[in-house]
């Protein structure tokens, strides 16, 4: 027996005396423990000591240089050592942090193994607590969609630099010359649920923009998280790149979301959470930072009484049943009552017949008898299912008002043949998203040729819509002379 096996076994051995005993500390050198269970030998027992790990509620993490912190103390460090790596990212070269991502996306082509055994873990505990089947799917990594995440990280390495661009630039009659400059944002905190890949996408936008990033992942997808993060840690350094560019939060403790939201004493810069509607919720009210954020996605499609029937059938299927658990999947379907009720019918039959559940006002259920009858909850609900709430309007204000009553400010759409009333729709509607005769499912800061987002956002500060690594930046003013003094 090796003496890296004695040392494992005393470690795996150590672990469970603390669970039997129901002690509430431990301390351990995430460091060495990385080394350990990564050896050949360990792999009976990796599952074993990760599980371990995660199942203590409170644990003290020992440090580098032997010093046990607390929970607190560890999130104050990862946002002072954020702050740190924020300024030299701040400096770097598009070149350079090109290179820092194509060496992460190696790093975690060579780490497959490990990142594979580590969701392996995630996959067993959610089989354990009874997800449901579409969050084990979200939980789930293969071959193919490391690849996917690694060919994410590729797109986003080959995008232009947005910092340092020249976004104006005048003279003034004095000589002066002022110059409006894209900056960075500084750091950024990243607080999702159950997806894996956004370990890989937000950590990789993020570097790109400049920026330094404190990611906290859910519970569920922690060791496939840790696994990515510490696999793109190690190839960002290995450019020269600060290790701490890329941190993710060792603990799942939920007492380390409200220290994030609490800005961890000026550290962080910007927020943006990723998951379901309280997560986005408690992010938006409790946080003392801005936040880039979208609280659902209730999108409609408005059918014009101008409206082509092919046209309008193929952009409120897609709409809706592309993918129907998306933020752009289109949730509310209206329609100008002077639109022959036969081209209704057979829209309402296509939905039917691809597996879709009606919802609709009155006159939706003279036309159509197999659709139940809606009531006012149905106009706000955010279904992320095959199931649709249709009605008849008077005309297009009535759609627009409509609209700026029940929805969410996501992704809106009009089909119609009369560019006048389309831009009537377009100009009447408040939201971050619109679109004239095309699918609510291109609001996607991919489709928009914006390579991968880390987000949409709602609001009207900064950011809006698509939030991809041009809107992970700010500016500044540069102001050149030649010796001006103010009168």
């Amino acid at each position: 027996m090796t003496a890296a096996s004695i040392l494992l076994r005393f470690t795996a051995f150590a672990l469970l005396r603390f669970r039997r005993n129901n002690l509430d500390r431990c301390c351990y050198k995430t460091a060495k423990l990385d080394k350990l269970v990564n050896r050949p030998d360990a792999s009976l027992l990796r599952g074993l000591i990760w599980n371990s790990l995660l199942n203590l509620h409170r644990c003290s993490i020992m440090t580098d240089a032997n010093q046990t912190e607390n929970l607190e103390q560890t999130m104050q460090r990862l946002g002072n050592q954020a702050k740190e790596a924020s300024r030299t990212l701040a400096k770097a070269s598009g070149k350079q942090k090109s290179e820092a991502l194509l060496a992460a996306a190696a790093e975690l082509n060579a780490s497959r193994a490990k990142v594979l055994a580590a969701n392996e873990i995630d996959l067993k505990n959610a089989v354990k607590k009874q997800l449901s089947d579409s969050m084990v799917d979200r939980l789930r990594l293969d071959d193919a969609r490391i690849d996917g995440i690694i060919a994410g990280i590729k797109a986003i390495a080959a995008m232009s630099d947005p910092v340092g661009r020249v976004l104006s630039e005048w003279d003034r009659p004095n000589g002066l010359e002022i110059q409006r400059v894209s900056t960075p944002l500084g750091v950024i905190g990243v607080i999702y649920e159950s997806r894996p890949n956004v370990t890989a996408d937000a950590g990789a936008l993020c570097l790109m923009s400049g920026n330094a990033v404190i990611l906290r992942g859910g519970s569920d997808s922690f060791h496939s998280s840790t696994a990515i993060a510490q696999a793109m840690q190690a190839g960002v350094a290995s450019t020269g790149l600060p290790e701490t560019s890329i941190q993710l939060v060792p603990a799942v403790d939920r007492d380390a979301v409200g220290m994030i939201l609490a800005g961890l004493n000026g550290s962080i810069d910007v927020l943006v959470p990723r998951g379901g509607r309280s997560l986005v919720e408690r992010v938006q009210n409790e946080s003392r930072v801005p936040v880039f954020a979208h609280l659902e996605g209730i999108c409609h499609v408005f059918i014009d009484r101008e409206a082509d029937l092919k046209m309008a059938s193929d952009v409120v299927l897609n709409s809706k049943m592309r993918r129907t658990g998306i933020c752009g999947a289109m949730e509310t379907l209206l329609i100008d009552k002077q639109w022959s009720k036969e081209n209704v019918a057979s829209v309402l039959n296509d939905l039917i017949e691809a597996g879709c559940e009606i919802r609709g006002d009155e006159q939706i259920c003279v036309v159509e008898p197999r659709a139940a009858a809606a009531d006012e909850s149905d106009w706000i609900k955010e279904y992320l299912a095959a199931t649709l709430s249709v009605k008849i309007v008077d005309d297009v204000d009535d759609a627009i008002q409509h609209v700026n009553h029940f929805g969410s400010h996501h992704t809106e759409a009009i089909v119609t043949a009369n560019n006048e009333t389309a831009d009537h729709f377009l100009g009447g509607i408040d939201s971050a998203i619109l679109l004239h005769n095309a699918s609510t499912q291109f609001a996607d800061g991919g489709e928009f040729g914006m390579g991968a987002e880390i987000g949409i956002a709602t609001g009207k500060m900064h950011a809006r819509g698509p939030v991809g690594v041009e809107q992970l930046t700010s500016f500044n003013y540069r102001v050149r002379g030649t010796g001006q003094t103010r009168p």
